[in-house]
């Protein structure tokens, strides 16, 4: 299998934190801050399974397409990226429950 190289650009990985921080806000009787913590690397870490266990799909979001950008899906957690050789670049992220709301955007 081949050796890609990551670059998570702030923006992906800051969209992931601030998501689970407002979760930890919004029910935090019920969502610890361990389980934010918990949440937030599981999908920061799945990016580096993009091209090996999460594999490339068309994206959904028409500003992904305009960017030429490639789309990965991990539980809850879509990463939109590019491919340069063998650096993957993760460039955005979108929740499944903002994708539709994203796309309005678009």
């Amino acid at each position: 299998m081949k050796q890609y190289q990551y670059v998570i650009k702030p923006r992906a990985a800051q969209k992931i934190r601030v998501f689970y921080r407002h979760v930890q806000l919004r029910y935090r009787h019920t969502f610890s801050f361990d389980d934010m913590r918990r949440f937030i690397n599981q999908y920061i870490d799945s990016m580096f399974q993009i091209e090996q266990s999460l594999l490339r799909r068309p994206p959904t979001l028409k500003r992904w397409q305009n960017e030429g950008w490639h789309m990965a899906k991990a539980g809850k957690w879509y990463y939109a990226y590019t491919i340069n050789g063998d650096t993957i670049t993760i460039e955005d992220t979108s929740h499944e429950q903002n994708m539709h709301n994203d796309s309005l955007n678009s």
